[in-house]
């Protein structure tokens, strides 16, 4: 059992003031593995402090500083690779394979940062005025479950790049990766209150963040509605505010389509992550002319993919998060159902030959039309949409036909008409016939599924106020 009795503020552990404690869970046996002692409102006003006393001295570090305590963090972070991965398994379920692919991104944001802080310029001549970015106060990051340590790491690599300071919420539900990180990044030896981490309810912990005067921006991961409330609670003190939220991404396989290559692809994009991705491909838009084949293929491809044991290297499905996760997903399969799609594969219940753990049939509906509740509202599960189209613009109109736009795919032979397809879809990011993560490349959404972009160049001017000085 693991007892979690720490948060870290001003450079050190501490035993939080709250006293709340709250059950942690492997998804995978449904066994609590733990407890963790939840951060109050007078935490989050102690981190918020230290990082403010801390801001006066930090945001005045050169560039080279910055990249010195960036590399230490990544060198800690990865040194810790193995205990990040075992945890990331054990309290999240995810599967071998996105398991070490997450363990590492962990790490590997830290020198994504460094690579853009040494081509970022800080200082540009705009006409007749100097224009120079300033660190724009002390950020406070909250994270959701779904990749607590990456996300964790990547706003914190953001904001320390820019010279600002941090109060970091992250999820409840992963105490376990949390500590990890922070145990590692403390070992970083960054100035004491440069980050601090306080582990609690976003209602009490997150709430006391936002509100707080001396918090200059908000970077949040999570839901839409959620995200609604932060713009509103922020509006107060006028916080810069960035938000990557839902989405209902649209998988667009063209009519000239190499369904052998197609088909797999398509289905990876939704099953990404075990489907607990907020840039899982879940609608999927097929030619009616092409809709038998293209149904066919799909079954198999689901039917082979397998819901299971997270530490089975065959597992390519592992767990939802929790019981109210997996009720969750079992009641759109339900809503799918009632509302008259297909069942093409899967369907309610847990895989064959599992009586325990918050597993979910990989579910694929067909005859979906684009204003059934599962192909509105974001699942958060392995349940995919597939819906037909006849011509290239109704897929396009298909596409755009929703409230998010977080990310898009398209899947076709022809180059050209691709990035013309593309072009059109209204998205922060479309994929062309690849799965690739560019790290470099801004990440966000269009309409609901966000504000403003992370990563790379655009992640680190979130961080940072362009200050015009004329008449030099």
């Amino acid at each position: 059992m693991h007892t979690i009795e720490h948060i870290y503020v001003d450079g050190a552990f501490a035993v939080p003031h709250g006293q709340e404690r709250f059950e942690l869970f492997n998804p995978a046996t449904e066994d609590v593995i733990g407890t963790v002692r939840l951060a109050d409102a007078e935490d989050a006003r102690r981190a918020i402090a230290a990082a403010k006393r801390a801001f006066a001295t930090f945001s005045k570090t050169g560039i080279d500083e910055r990249i010195a305590l960036l590399q230490r963090m990544h060198d800690a972070v990865l040194a810790r690779e193995a205990d990040l991965f075992d945890a990331i398994r054990e309290e999240y379920g995810a599967p071998v394979s996105r398991g070490r692919w997450m363990a590492r991104h962990a790490a590997d944001v830290f020198a994504e940062a460094i690579d853009t802080l040494r081509a970022f310029d800080f200082e540009r001549r705009m006409g007749s005025a100097d224009v120079v970015m300033q660190p724009v106060g002390v950020a406070g990051l909250i994270t959701p479950w779904n990749s607590n340590a990456g996300f964790i790491c990547g706003k914190l690599a953001a904001a320390i790049a820019a010279g600002c300071t941090a109060v970091i919420k992250p999820s409840e539900m992963s105490a376990l990766q949390t500590r990890i990180v922070t145990e590692a990044l403390h070992e970083a030896g960054a100035p004491a209150g440069v980050f601090n981490i306080v582990t609690g309810r976003g209602y009490v912990v997150g709430a006391e963040i936002v509100a707080s005067p001396d918090i200059a921006k908000i970077s949040f991961t999570g839901s839409t509605a959620v995200g609604k409330g932060i713009v509103r609670a922020s509006a107060d003190t006028l916080k810069r505010v960035t938000l990557e939220l839902g989405g209902k991404s649209p998988s667009v396989i063209l009519d000239d389509a190499d369904f052998s290559k197609a088909v797999p692809l398509a289905i990876a994009a939704g099953f990404m992550n075990s489907g607990q991705a907020c840039i899982a491909g879940t609608r999927i838009l097929v030619p009616r002319a092409r809709l038998g084949e293209f149904e066919a293929l799909a079954k198999a491809t689901v039917e082979a993919v397998v819901s299971g044991d997270p530490a089975d290297p065959s597992t390519d499905v592992g767990p939802m998060v929790s019981a109210k996760q997996w009720e969750r997903v079992q009641g759109y399969i339900r809503k799918g159902i009632d509302e008259g799609a297909r069942l093409l594969a899967g369907g309610e219940g847990r895989p064959d030959g599992h009586a325990r753990g918050w597993l979910v049939r990989p579910t694929l509906f067909t005859d979906v039309r684009n204003d059934m509740t599962i192909a509105r509202e974001e699942i958060f599960g392995p349940v995919l949409s597939a819906i037909a189209y006849d011509d290239e613009e109704e897929a396009i109109a298909i596409a755009n036909d929703t409230s998010y736009g977080l990310q898009a795919y398209v899947h076709a032979t022809d180059e050209a008409r691709a990035r013309r397809v593309a072009s059109r879809i209204d998205a922060g990011r479309v994929l062309v016939n690849t799965l690739a993560h560019e790290p470099k490349a801004p990440f966000g959404g269009f309409k609901q599924s966000g504000l403003g972009r992370e990563h790379g160049r655009f992640g680190l001017e979130a961080y940072l106020e362009p200050k015009a000085v004329l008449g030099l």
